[in-house]
């Protein structure tokens, strides 16, 4: 009976997932200020990440300490044109801009990056009340010169913003089995070059 159960909650899930959207696109949103960032070109305000579109997806990444969060970014970069296709997207942490950089090179992400340092935007605008470096999603609507925070997310393992735990669950695979690294490259017992130089 383990199959038929586990379709039955495979469904509820579909069908609950398509609920949640109906609800959050009635959602109305709070007008919030036009919180100021730091990026690759000095200081840029709220809404000029709008970049002349009218949503913005600010995705809440807690800098390049944490493993977890590269995961998520990866994923989103992957699916970045078609976000884009949609609406603006930033990523947002509390790095410099010339550490963000830096990493998304490294990992190859392609997003609009902008620091908040840690200031107020995050401990203001965090998807946790009273946490106010949690991975997460925030977007945002603008109505002229107003910018409103629509609808908000958090992110972890086994959520709907990271199709890799979803796989591994299909493998019988969770958080305690598993845990995201920076790189999965490992060094070969015998390295045909000689080995030398090898960090």
């Amino acid at each position: 009976m383990t199959t038929k159960r586990i379709a039955e909650i495979q469904q509820q899930i579909f069908e609950l997932t398509g609920e949640l959207g109906t609800l959050l696109k009635q959602s109305r949103g709070a007008e919030v200020p036009d919180y100021r960032f730091a990026d690759g070109s000095g200081e840029v305000s709220l809404l000029e990440l709008f970049a002349g579109r009218d949503t913005l997806l600010a995705i809440h990444n807690m800098g390049q300490g944490c493993r977890y969060c590269t995961v998520w970014a990866d994923g989103f970069n992957g699916f970045l044109p078609h976000l884009e296709n949609a609406m603006s997207v930033v990523l947002l942490s509390k790095d410099p801009p010339e550490l963000q950089r830096r990493f998304a090179n490294e990992r190859g992400w392609r997003f609009r990056l902008a620091s908040h340092g840690g200031g107020a935007y995050i401990r203001e605008q965090s998807v946790v009340d009273g946490q106010d470096n949690y991975p997460g999603a925030v977007v945002y609507k603008r109505e002229g010169d107003k910018v409103l925070r629509f609808n908000a997310c958090v992110f972890g393992p086994g959520d709907l913003y990271c199709s890799l735990w979803s796989l591994l669950a299909l493998a019988g695979m969770n958080a305690q089995d598993w845990t995201p690294q920076y790189s999965y490259w490992k060094r070969p017992e015998v390295l045909d070059d000689g080995g030398q130089n090898v960090y």
